[in-house]
């Protein structure tokens, strides 16, 4: 890809669009970063790009004239490939991609990518300690935090490059291509940025665009949207089960899980030696076991590798336990399915849940919260800006708290949990109401139960 002499527009002053703007501006392009927001509230490091690598910066409103003189676009994820600048440049044959589709045409080596509505990060870090283990070299980055373009210099020709992808980031890529894509599940999720659920499932396939036959497909069989799809993919395909046997494929009996990829079935390891919590968390091991399995790890270090990993930060993280109380953050559960399953996962602990709901919703209905809440939740706790939705939605079904802040919410958790229960930060909603991410929201409750901790052991 040629870049010297364009003249790129950059939609999206977050890390993507930063990392894209570097990027470009460093190889001799004509660049502009644009954001929504005033100039003034961006990061220090976006704004001094216009510094460090001559990049233009322009918040608010884009100017007309700009556009005809743009022949790339590089989209951030966050930004909808829809918006006017994508679709004027495009429609005038320029060039409209996104960050990733950008860093794979200078990255070397192979990639596995990994998508799904649940469990991509979780997914995505394990595998790549798994490769790690192996001594393989291996670099992780994509929706995971880091951007992919920040990774290129550092990747080799025999390394591996461990993806986590958005549907956001699928959805501009055109050559982009993962030797082995995985997608964990697909459940109602951003349908307020989709016309419909099909088309955030359309979203989500196009991780298998491009695979060859010699490339390599990993499905749930679960997933009722996902087991569809093995039949129209040109890839090799294998599925996992925690639900069923399976000829081809990983999947779980009883305790145990098992693969029966090379004609004769195979004990990986067992529930009592995976540190995670819940049965979601199974789906993700059997997905990271299949996926090490072909890039040729050997089974021995798979299972010590899975046996010493102990999570990731905002995922059903254990906190702290307060008189008894057990305290959990979910912060990434930004989904109703995602406070589902970390609901289902306490479910299999003593006493019951406190669960903390709410912020800034997505259109995806809560009822399906309603079997668990029947079963394991004491008492709901709602803040934000979904508030009156979720209390509307759930009403009659337990008894409901309204509060003003997440402390304001820890504090009500803790009054109202008995002896042996847990309090459940599993908002099903983004955070952007009332802060900066969901990383932000997870660091505040546990800042709010320390404190709470803090305080009872100076009044002891």
């Amino acid at each position: 890809m040629e870049i010297s002499g364009r003249k790129a527009l950059v939609l999206g002053a977050g890390k993507s669009g930063i990392a894209s703007a570097k990027f470009l501006a460093a190889r001799g392009a004509t660049v502009a970063l644009h954001d929504k927001k005033p100039v003034e509230s961006w990061s220090e490091e976006a704004r001094g790009l216009k510094a460090s690598h001559k990049v233009g910066l322009i918040g608010g409103d884009l100017p007309g004239w700009l556009l005809d003189q743009i022949d790339l676009v590089v989209i951030s994820p966050g930004v909808p490939k829809t918006t006017l600048p994508a679709r004027y440049v495009d429609r005038k044959d320029g060039e409209v991609i996104g960050e990733v589709e950008l860093a794979y045409r200078f990255l070397k080596g192979r990639i596995v990518g990994i998508t799904g509505s649940n469990g991509k990060t979780t997914t995505t870090a394990l595998i790549g300690e798994i490769l790690k283990a192996a001594g393989l070299p291996t670099q992780v980055g994509g929706n995971i935090g880091t951007p992919l373009l920040d990774l290129f210099e550092n990747s080799r020709d025999d390394g591996w490059t461990i993806v986590e992808l958005s549907s956001f980031q699928l959805e501009t890529i055109v050559d982009f291509r993962c030797d082995i894509a995985l997608c964990l599940n697909v459940t109602p999720n951003h349908l307020d940025r989709y016309d419909s659920f099909l088309d955030y499932a359309a979203a989500k396939h196009r991780i298998f665009l491009n695979q060859r036959a010699e490339d390599t497909a990993i499905l749930n069989a679960d997933n009722s949207v996902t087991n569809e799809w093995s039949n129209g993919l040109r890839a090799n395909v294998i599925k996992f089960s925690v639900l069923k046997e399976l000829d081809k494929g990983v999947f779980l009996r009883g305790r145990e899980l098992l693969s029966s990829l090379n004609g004769r079935e195979v004990i990986l390891t067992t529930r009592d030696e995976i540190f995670l919590r819940g049965l979601h968390n199974v789906e993700n091991v059997l997905a990271a076991f299949a996926a090490a399995i072909t890039c040729g790890v050997d089974i021995a270090t798979i299972r010590k590798a899975v046996a010493d990993f102990k999570g990731v930060e905002h995922r059903i993280e254990f906190v702290e336990e307060i008189d008894g109380i057990r305290f959990y953050n979910d912060s990434k559960a930004t989904s109703v399915d995602a406070a589902a399953k970390a609901l289902s996962a306490l479910s299999e602990e003593a006493g019951k849940t406190i669960l903390i709901l709410g912020g800034r919703g997505k259109n995806a209905p809560y009822a399906p919260l309603i079997p668990l809440i029947r079963q394991c939740v004491r008492r709901v706790i709602v803040l934000g800006e979904d508030a009156d939705n979720i209390e509307s939605q759930l009403a009659g079904e337990t008894e409901i708290h309204r509060v003003a802040s997440l402390e304001e919410a820890v504090s009500a958790g803790f009054a109202a949990a008995e002896a042996n229960d847990s309090v459940l930060l599993a908002p099903a909603c983004a955070s952007f109401d009332m802060f900066k991410s969901f990383e932000e929201r997870g660091r505040i409750f546990k800042q709010a139960v320390r404190g709470l901790k803090d305080g009872r052991r100076s009044a002891n």
